[in-house]
C-alpha cells in the first residue's frame, strides 16, 4: 500500500548472506462486525469473482499488487501446482475493476472447515492512497463472513506496508501469533523474473 513512487521504500536491504529476516503477524477474527459496508469515495468500482482464472491471469494479478512488497509464495510454484490451487472450488479470486481495468483482488481460501483465511488482498500500486483498501478489505470480510465461518483469519509481515495491520485491526482482526524467519531475498531468484515452468 506504499505509494507508487517508492514502492519499495520500507524494504530493508538484504543482509550479506542475501537473506531478508521477517516477523509474521498472524491476525483472526472470531465474530462479524457490527454495521454495514461503508461508501466508497471512489466511483465506478466493480468487484467480480473470477472462477477457474488462468494462471497467466492470475500471475498478472499476484504480480502487480505484490511486486512492491516481495509476495514471492505463488511466483515460486510451478504452472500445474498453481493451476491445482486455482481450479479448487474452495478457493475464490474477486477482481476489483476500477473505469473496467482491474485495480485490485481478493482471494478467499474456504479450504479449512469453518474457516475463512484472506490469503491475499491488495491493491495495484497507482490505486493506493485513495482509500480503496479499507473499503476492499472491508468487503471482504463482509464476503468471507456471509459463509457462515467461526473464524476469519489473515497474515501479515513487516515487509508489507507499514499500516497494513493498522487497517487489518481497524477492520475487526486482532493478533493471536507472531513470528520471525530469514528467507533468501526473492528478488535474488530466478522465478522472481521468470515463473517456474512445471511444479516444484
Amino acid at each position: 500500500m506504499n505509494s507508487p513512487q517508492q514502492p519499495f521504500a520500507t524494504i530493508p536491504q538484504p543482509r550479506p548472506d542475501g537473506t531478508l529476516q521477517v516477523t509474521i503477524t498472524y491476525l483472526q477474527m472470531n465474530r462479524a462486525p457490527a454495521g454495514s459496508l461503508c461508501r466508497s469515495r471512489v466511483d465506478d468500482l466493480a468487484i467480480l469473482r473470477v472462477r477457474k482464472p488462468t494462471v497467466a491471469f492470475y500471475r498478472f494479478l499476484y504480480n502487480q499488487v505484490g511486486g512492491p512488497w516481495l509476495w514471492y509464495e505463488r511466483r515460486a510454484l510451478g504452472d500445474s501446482a498453481l493451476a491445482a490451487i486455482l481450479n479448487d472450488s474452495k478457493v475464490h479470486v474477486y477482481v476489483l475493476y476500477r473505469a473496467g481495468a482491474p485495480a485490485g483482488y481478493v482471494e478467499l481460501d474456504y479450504r479449512v472447515r469453518d474457516e475463512v483465511d484472506l490469503a491475499y488482498f491488495g491493491l495495484f500500486p497507482e490505486q493506493i492512497g485513495m482509500g480503496l483498501g479499507p473499503w476492499l478489505l472491508g468487503w471482504a470480510v463482509e464476503t468471507a463472513w456471509a459463509s457462515g465461518p467461526s473464524r476469519l483469519t489473515v497474515n501479515t509481515c513487516d515487509l508489507d506496508h507499514p499500516k497494513a495491520i493498522i487497517v487489518y485491526q481497524r477492520a475487526g482482526f486482532s493478533p493471536y501469533r507472531q513470528e520471525t524467519c530469514t528467507i533468501t531475498d526473492p528478488r535474488s531468484a530466478p522465478f522472481w523474473n521468470q515463473p517456474p515452468a512445471g511444479s516444484p
